[in-house]
């Protein structure tokens, strides 16, 4: 079996090269989608990060290819993949979850380099914490806080373009979090996470954090490019306890609308399907 998979792993490696690739192999997703499930159908945390790794190592090499911008792969459940508006900012990410180790996120953000230039590359990776990411800072790549991110947005403050991301946390046992931050590539080619354009009741901070009952759904989408919906939390026990794991939905909306470059919180929005 440990033969098998490093054939199919190298076959994987060899279809998608570093450079000049035009096309990605047809069986990488099959492979992936087998290297996904075997780390779920396994209770060993030293084989699913032997598996995990495999995974990591396809993946390098197709944030490197240049084919990352105008192919993605269907029909996998576990990889989630995410391309801007303006086609210049793509998004990788996975979780492997441990089950001595935690919840472990990885993710690739892959920035269109200028023409003739090469793609710029981040390799993030993360863990689970138990303490919320911080409203009132940004963090690096080095830092990272760890999430899966579903959407991404570009808009403009100050003339700069910022990209809006849409995110889950599987926190701990109890909590689960999700979050709205801002993303921004500095001159020298790193990341920021978080800028103060968040504004709700004459207060600004960095991000967004909703925290609510682990067992909970909570939904968080873009209703358009210029709003974001979440679902009101309220106490699940119907008392005033407000503790995240208390928490859950309301059955009503409320968000932030773009104003100006801020993003600005309304409450109770009609989300409903305009069709």
């Amino acid at each position: 079996m440990r033969r098998y998979t490093f054939i199919i792993i190298a076959v994987a490696i060899f279809s998608i090269p570093q450079t000049n690739c035009r096309a990605v192999s047809p069986e990488t997703s099959a492979i992936l989608e087998n290297l996904f499930r075997r780390i779920l159908n396994t209770n060993n945390d030293n084989e699913r990060i032997r598996l995990n790794d495999s995974v990591q190592v396809i993946i390098d090499s197709y944030a490197a290819s240049d084919s990352v911008f105008v192919h993605k792969f269907s029909g996998l459940r576990y990889l989630g993949q995410i391309l801007s508006s303006d086609s210049k900012v793509k998004i990788i990410t996975w979780n492997l979850i441990l089950r001595e180790g935690g919840n472990r996120y990885f993710c690739y953000i892959i920035r269109k380099g200028a023409r003739g230039e090469p793609n710029n590359i981040h390799k993030l990776i993360g863990e689970n914490r138990e303490e919320s990411p911080a409203a009132d800072r940004t963090y690096s790549e080095k830092d990272w806080y760890g999430a899966l991110y579903y959407a991404l947005q570009p808009f403009k403050k100050d003339k700069m373009t910022y990209y809006l991301v849409l995110g889950i946390d599987y926190g701990t046992s109890a909590i689960s979090r999700k979050i709205i931050d801002v993303m921004t590539f500095t001159p020298e080619g790193g990341i920021i996470f978080g800028n103060n354009c968040f504004s709700k009741n004459e207060n600004v901070t960095s991000r967004v954090v909703i925290e609510y009952f682990s067992e909970g759904v909570i939904s968080l989408r873009m209703l358009s490019a210029k709003t974001v919906v979440f679902d009101h939390l309220a106490s699940i026990s119907g008392d005033q306890n407000s503790d995240p794991e208390f928490m859950g939905s309301e059955y009503s909306f409320d968000g932030y609308t773009l104003k100006k470059g801020y993003w600005r919180f309304i409450s109770r929005v009609d989300a409903r399907n305009k069709k």
